[in-house]
């Protein structure tokens, strides 16, 4: 399912840009959270490029989550990671 993700259109995004990273965890586990209310299976959080800081700290908060399945980044744009839900 991450694989097609392509062939989804009008995904949930969390834009993240301009967060520190303590934000952005706490932005990102809400989200997670109020999408798998809404029985979202598949949604992307664009971190942006920079120096790789909240895409490194983003990816490390995704290995611990349970409700996590899969995730990657997005193989036409690095600074967005799509990420698959329980």
């Amino acid at each position: 399912m991450i694989d097609n993700y392509i062939l989804y259109k009008n995904l949930p995004t969390l834009d993240l840009h301009g967060e520190n990273r303590y934000n952005a965890l706490v932005l990102t586990e809400e989200f997670i959270k109020d999408n798998l209310r809404l029985g979202n299976k598949l949604i992307i959080i664009i971190h942006g490029i920079g120096q790789g800081i909240l895409k490194e700290n983003i990816h490390k908060f995704l290995k611990t989550k349970k409700e996590v399945k899969a995730y990657k980044t997005d193989i036409f744009n690095p600074g967005v990671t799509i990420i698959e839900l329980v």
